[in-house]
């Protein structure tokens, strides 16, 4: 009866993790962290939010954040263009 007790709790803590993995928000970066991936300033990050090349999701505070997947795909695009 252990046996069936510890597998049935260790699927359902998989289960679990599996649908915490698509429930969780998409990680988020300041303008500063982003400003450091591209090695610009941190406002030349909100010129370019404010400008629509990048978009920005805004805190209850009002301050910028931007997600990580669009960061990556922009650095990405960047390095391809300078091949």
């Amino acid at each position: 009866m252990t046996a069936e007790r510890s597998r049935s709790s260790h699927e359902k803590d998989h289960q679990m993790a599996q649908t915490d993995e698509f429930d969780a928000p998409e990680a988020l970066l300041t303008p500063s962290e982003v400003a450091a991936l591209f090695r610009v300033n941190p406002k030349t990050v909100t010129r370019w939010a404010r400008a629509g090349k990048l978009t920005a999701i805004r805190t209850l505070g009002g301050h910028r954040r931007f997600r990580v997947s669009e960061i990556r795909r922009c650095l990405e695009e960047m390095s391809q263009e300078e091949v």
